[in-house]
């Protein structure tokens, strides 16, 4: 039941970034910051997909995704299309790396410390 509700959130949400990529008329907006928008639309997408990817697929779903998280964040004017597939491709993701998931699994701990300041204090 939660590896339903699960997916069905990140379907949801998945879909709607697909959504919002689309909505841009001028695709080049996709990329635009200026010194109220600290980051590009186009990179903040590429760091969900990131995101996902890493803690979820390779950690969860065992994917041999290998991470840069810096090229998240400097990669420019990747074409609309090419970012809809990787969404696409991230949402297939996720969702067979949860399918995979017992209900052993979900009691465990997290694989990897994500977030170690925060714990320690």
């Amino acid at each position: 039941m939660l590896i339903e509700a699960l997916n069905l959130i990140f379907e949801r949400d998945l879909k709607k970034l697909k959504l919002e990529l689309e909505l841009y008329q001028d695709e080049s907006k996709i990329w635009v910051v200026d010194k109220s928008v600290l980051n590009s639309a186009g990179n903040l997408c590429l760091h969900l997909i990131g995101n996902l990817n890493t803690f979820i697929g390779k950690e969860l779903g065992q994917t041999n995704y290998i991470r840069n998280r810096n090229l998240e964040f400097s990669q420019k004017n990747i074409p609309r299309a090419e970012l809809i597939e990787k969404v696409e491709s991230t949402a297939t993701v996720v969702k067979s790396s949860l399918e995979k998931l017992t209900p052993d699994d979900l009691q465990k701990n997290y694989p990897i410390i994500v977030f170690e300041d925060v714990m320690s204090t």
